[in-house]
């Protein structure tokens, strides 16, 4: 007997014409080819003429799609988002006591880098489990404040800014990583902000974006943490900003396939409208599956409050009564098979939750997703969802 047969729900007839999906790498942006990257400076020395001029434009357009202020600095970075992050962490902390704000993997992560590395001894970790934000009224502003805007592994983000006090002494630290480009960043509040482009516009990984305010400038050039600094981390000389870093001389050498690839994909943004067109698409993309969820008795989101549920990594948790009975294994065993159905059909990769948060449905709504194509998925996940039910049943 054939599935269909079992569950009376036929397959749908349509397919998304991209079923990549993924919280990051991302999908690349819509009608992308090799060919985008003809003008790549290949061969060639990332400190030549043309390789420098690659690499500020690149910041140029950051700017201007991120709609950072001119005071603010923009530099590339190694290692991705956690490259930038910790080059923040390790070069700014140390001067006050810390708060530490984490709700999800990536938040608990510099909690780690904090409390085990750092081995700060005048540090609070204030968090929130899984689907919740912890109480934002908690930060100490006259401490330093590590936050992520936006939980990539949980979907819950930050609301707004107005938790954030505009006449802090210390200084505010933003890992904007799944923000950045679909949520608007209120940089006043910000002193560092970091991403990396293979989430924000889906461009290829291993590179960072780091973004300082003048008050975090202002602590480099002041404040000498105790302890070492490997190169890489290194953003000052002789007591000073290293200002090449944030006109185009990186640290260590950047690919420049890659820097062509987000340069390719902030000539889209810019054409789409810039940070309002962007936000617009990543909302249009939220509103499909928010749409379906809410007549969807068997998905709900994993954000427990709506005003806190990302707009880009989408958490949609199972919430069948069968499927919650399940200990822990058996209800991760039925979320998996949801997902790698899909894979298998081709409909959407790597939806599956994050190794280290309860099972759930992960799904990328950032601006490079086209909402038709969620459309589409929303019936295929309504089918897989009736074939692993009956499949349950069966087994009982």
């Amino acid at each position: 007997m054939t599935e269909s047969a079992v569950t009376g729900t036929a397959a749908p007839a349509r397919k998304p014409t991209n079923p990549n999906f993924s919280s990051g790498p991302c999908a690349k942006r819509p009608g992308w080819s090799l060919e985008a990257l003809g003008d790549a400076a290949l061969g060639r020395s990332h400190r030549s003429k043309l390789g420098k001029a690659k690499l500020k434009q690149a910041i140029e357009l950051t700017r201007a799609a991120l709609e950072v202020p001119d005071d603010y600095r923009i530099g590339i970075v190694p290692a991705s988002d956690t490259g930038a992050v910790e080059m923040a962490l390790w070069s700014l902390l140390g001067a006050r006591p810390v708060d530490v704000l984490a709700w999800e993997s990536f938040g608990l992560g510099w909690v780690t880098d904090v409390i085990k590395q750092l081995k700060l001894d005048n540090a609070r970790v204030v968090k929130a489990d899984y689907g919740k934000l912890p109480d934002l009224g908690e930060a100490d502003f006259s401490h330093d404040v590590v936050f992520t805007w936006n939980g990539t592994t949980s979907g819950v983000r930050v609301p707004d800014g107005n938790w954030i006090a505009d006449d802090r002494e210390g200084l505010t630290i933003c890992d904007a990583t799944s923000a950045a480009f679909a949520q608007p960043l209120p940089f006043d509040k910000l002193d560092v902000v970091t991403f990396s482009w293979q989430k924000a516009l889906g461009g290829e990984a291993a590179h960072g974006v780091l973004i300082l305010g003048p008050r975090a400038v202002a602590r480099l050039e002041s404040y000498s943490p105790p302890w070492p600094l490997p190169k890489i981390f290194r953003l000052t000389k002789g007591g000073k900003l290293n200002e090449g870093i944030f006109v185009g001389e990186t640290i260590n050498t950047p690919s420049m396939l890659c820097v062509e690839d987000y340069i390719d994909a902030l000539e889209w943004a810019m054409a789409e409208g810039g940070l309002k067109g962007l936000i617009g698409r990543a909302n249009a993309n939220f509103k499909v599956l928010a749409d379906w969820a809410d007549k969807t008795p068997w998905v709900d989101f994993f954000a427990e409050d709506p005003a806190t549920r990302s707009n880009t990594s989408i958490c949609l948790k199972v919430v069948d009564p069968e499927v919650t009975a399940l200990d822990a294994d058996g209800h991760a065993a039925f979320v998996r098979a949801i997902v790698s159905r899909l894979d298998k059909e081709g409909v959407a990769h790597d939806i599956a939750f994050h190794r280290d948060a309860p099972p759930h449905l992960r799904i990328w709504g950032g601006a490079t997703i086209e909402a038709s194509n969620l459309a589409i998925l929303t019936e295929w996940l309504d089918w897989a969802f009736a074939i692993e039910k009956a499949s349950l049943k069966q087994a009982a």
